[in-house]
């Protein structure tokens, strides 16, 4: 910095302020220290900055599946809010394992991240809290809690599952599948119980809701679970299937295929986010949205007005999910 303030014939204050502060600078000046800047190829040490101001410019997400476009559609979201906050966005992939996840904190509060996005394995994991009282400001994306400790941002999937499952209902079907990961997840537990609301609503019983439980959430078991419901007996087959995400139903799609299953003539078919690829399949996909980059943006939105006010008060911001509906459930 002092090589380019010499070389612009200005103060090293100056050069800072071009940096870091350029509004502060007149157009003039700050066209010729940058002018210099490239001369001289000169790039920060944002590491000696880090020393100085205690935190670096970056905010990192922990994402709980990194194959799942879902959670890169809300990554999205997030950097664009990172963008408009001149900060940057790091990615790091859980891969919904707890060690993983724990790990991955560590490393960024030793890094001095300036804030921390996570859908965590474990919303009640007692290392976010630990986090937050050691002063670093987390956001919970995806998920609830039961306290308002931190901010968070999520959908309400009670309501997710209850009108993708009253959508098969209005369509005549009574005894339904729902695909869907491990229980101890806890969209999958609040997807199937929208499903049994809605059961529940319709005078039907939970007998009505078949389940067929996945280990993972991915697009190969979703086509197991398309084998193991064709394999039941036809007097006991459900007629229609509410899958816990679109992975899980892309993958039924495909076993259906497969297997000379017709959709939605002898399955009807309802997945959850509204991927991208949901419309894009051979037979178009009904999904329950979630608005994803606004789940993302907002989350950021949050974690950045924390960073910068000390006085912040925890929100938790909740979004209402929505049925689109296409041909794999409507003829």
């Amino acid at each position: 910095m002092k090589d380019v303030a010499a070389a612009a014939g200005v103060s090293v204050g100056t050069v800072s302020n071009v940096l870091n502060r350029p509004g502060l600078v007149s157009r003039a000046t700050r066209t010729k220290v940058e002018a210099v800047i490239a001369e001289l190829r000169f790039v920060r040490n944002e590491t000696a900055r880090h020393l100085r101001v205690g935190h670096s410019r970056v905010l990192a997400y922990v994402m709980l599946d990194g194959r799942n476009p879902f959670f890169t559609d809300v990554a999205g979201g997030m950097e664009d809010t990172a963008g408009e906050a001149d900060l940057s966005l790091f990615l790091c992939n859980s891969a919904n394992l707890a060690a993983r996840e724990a790990a991955y904190l560590t490393r960024l509060e030793q890094q001095r991240v300036q804030g921390i996005l996570i859908t965590p394995v474990d919303p009640g994991s007692p290392q976010l809290d630990e986090i937050a009282r050691r002063g670093m400001p987390l956001v919970i994306v995806d998920r609830t809690r039961n306290s308002d400790s931190h901010c968070s941002v999520a959908v309400d999937d009670v309501v997710g599952g209850e009108i993708a499952v009253r959508h098969l209902l209005e369509q005549g079907h009574e005894r339904i599948a729902f695909v869907g990961g491990q229980l101890d997840i806890g969209q999958v537990r609040e997807r199937r119980e929208g499903a049994l609301r809605a059961l529940l609503a319709a005078g039907l019983g939970p007998d009505h809701l078949v389940d067929l439980t996945t280990s993972r959430m991915a697009v190969a078991d979703g086509g197991n679970a398309g084998r193991r419901l064709a394999g039941l007996p036809s007097a006991t087959r459900p007629t229609a299937a509410f899958c816990a995400n679109d992975l899980l139903a892309l993958g039924l799609l495909q076993a259906c295929a497969a297997l000379r299953m017709r959709v939605p003539d002898d399955l009807a078919i309802v997945g959850y986010d509204d991927i991208e690829f949901a419309a894009a399949a051979t037979v178009p996909l009904t999904s329950v949205r979630q608005p994803r980059r606004r789940l993302g943006r907002t989350a950021a939105e949050l974690l950045v007005q924390e960073t910068a006010d000390p006085t912040h008060e925890h929100r938790q911001v909740t979004f209402t999910p929505e049925l689109v509906v296409r041909e794999s459930t409507y003829q």
